[in-house]
C-alpha cells in the first residue's frame, strides 16, 4: 500500500484527504515512478471541483506531473533502468508515493537540477511548447502576448519565447507579478487592472500570437489585439468559455483561432511533444538558460492548503507537493 491524496467528493480544497491505495504496477510500455515531488496545477483544481473528469483508464487521483526515481519497468520498455532520476507527464495519480505512466512521456531530470525543480517542468513545458511553438508556430522577432504572466504557464512561456527570439508582452495584476514578468524577459508587463492590453499591444503593431487561459470577455479583446494574420491559442477558460465575437474581422484580417487541452490527447501525441522537448528545450535547461519559477512547497498531507494557495492567485510560479 502507499499514501495518496484522493478527492472525497466534488468541492473546495477541503475535500482533499490523505488515504492509502494499492501501489500501481507497470503495464506494457509503462514505468512506475517513486515520487519525490509533484506539481500542483489548475486542472487538478478543476478535477477536484468535478469539472474535469480523468480520461478513460487514468487514475482518479489528482496530479499531472511528478519527479522521482524509476521503481519498476513494464514489458517493452528499454530506455529506462530502475533508479534513474526522471520527471514525467502523468495521466493522473501524481498526489501519491508511486505512479504508473507511459515511458514515452518520461524525461530525464536535466543536468544540475534537483527533483523539486524537475517536478515543476512537465505540465507547463508540455503545454507551452505544444501550444506556443507546435500549434502557434511562434517565430523569432514576432510579438507574443501571454496572459497570466506570473503563473506557472506564464513564467514558462515568457522564458521560452524570449529564448527563441520573440518580443514578449505579459499581463499580470500586481506590481510584484509585473516585476517578475520583466525579470524573466518580458519587454512590457501590462497591469490588466489599470491598463488596456489591447491598446498597448496594438500600438506595437498587434500581437502575432496570443496565449490565453482567461477566456470570457478576453476572447473578443484578444481578437482585436491581434495583428493581421495573427493567431490566438486558447488553453483554459478561467472566466468562462463563452463570448460574443464578430467573425467578419477573423475573415478580413486572416486570423487563426485554435486551442487545445493536454490531458485528453493521445499517448502518441504526448510522446511527440516529449521528443521535441528533449531535443530542443532540455539542453537549455541543463545550460540554465531556462528554469522553473518556484513559489511554494507543501507536504503531501497539506494538498488542500496547496490548492487554496493556487486558487488565491497570490502565487508567482509553481506550487509543489513534497511526497517523500
Amino acid at each position: 500500500m502507499m499514501k495518496a491524496v484522493e478527492i472525497t467528493e466534488p468541492g473546495g480544497p477541503e475535500v482533499l484527504r490523505i488515504t492509502e491505495r494499492p501501489m500501481p504496477e507497470a503495464g506494457p510500455g509503462q514505468i512506475v515512478v517513486k515520487i519525490a515531488y509533484a506539481g500542483v496545477n489548475r486542472p487538478d483544481a478543476l478535477q477536484r471541483a468535478g469539472a474535469y473528469a480523468p480520461p478513460p483508464g487514468a487514475s482518479d487521483l489528482p496530479g499531472l506531473e511528478a519527479a522521482g526515481t524509476v521503481h519498476a519497468i513494464g514489458e517493452g520498455v528499454s530506455e529506462w533502468q530502475v533508479g534513474d532520476r526522471v520527471c514525467a507527464l502523468l495521466p493522473g495519480g501524481g498526489y501519491a508515493q508511486y505512479v504508473a505512466t507511459p515511458a514515452a512521456h518520461v524525461l530525464p531530470v536535466p543536468e544540475g537540477m534537483d527533483l523539486k525543480q524537475a517536478a515543476a517542468l512537465p505540465e507547463t513545458y508540455f503545454t507551452v511548447w505544444s501550444n506556443v511553438f507546435m500549434r502557434g508556430n511562434l517565430q523569432a522577432g514576432e510579438r507574443f502576448l501571454v496572459h497570466g504572466g506570473s503563473s506557472g504557464i506564464g513564467t514558462t512561456a515568457i522564458q521560452l519565447a524570449t529564448t527563441f527570439g520573440a518580443r514578449v508582452f505579459a499581463t499580470a495584476g500586481t506590481q510584484d507579478k509585473l516585476r517578475a514578468c520583466l525579470d524573466l524577459g518580458a519587454e512590457r508587463a501590462i497591469n490588466y487592472k489599470s491598463e488596456d492590453f489591447v491598446e498597448i499591444v496594438k500600438a506595437e503593431g498587434g500581437a502575432n500570437l496570443i496565449l490565453d487561459m482567461v477566456g470570457g470577455d478576453y476572447i473578443p479583446r484578444n481578437v482585436r489585439a491581434l495583428a493581421d494574420d495573427g493567431r490566438l491559442v486558447q488553453i483554459a477558460f478561467l472566466s468562462g468559455p463563452k463570448a460574443e465575437l464578430n467573425f467578419a474581422q477573423v475573415m478580413m484580417r486572416r486570423l487563426t483561432i485554435t486551442g487545445s487541452t493536454l490531458r485528453p490527447q493521445s499517448d502518441a501525441a504526448k510522446a511527440g511533444i516529449a521528443r521535441e522537448l528533449h531535443e530542443k528545450v532540455w539542453p537549455l535547461l541543463a545550460e540554465k538558460r531556462l528554469g522553473p519559477v518556484m513559489d511554494s512547497c507543501f507536504a503531501l498531507k497539506d494538498a488542500s492548503a496547496a490548492h487554496a494557495r493556487m486558487e488565491s492567485s497570490a502565487h508567482i510560479g509553481k506550487i509543489m507537493l513534497e511526497v517523500e
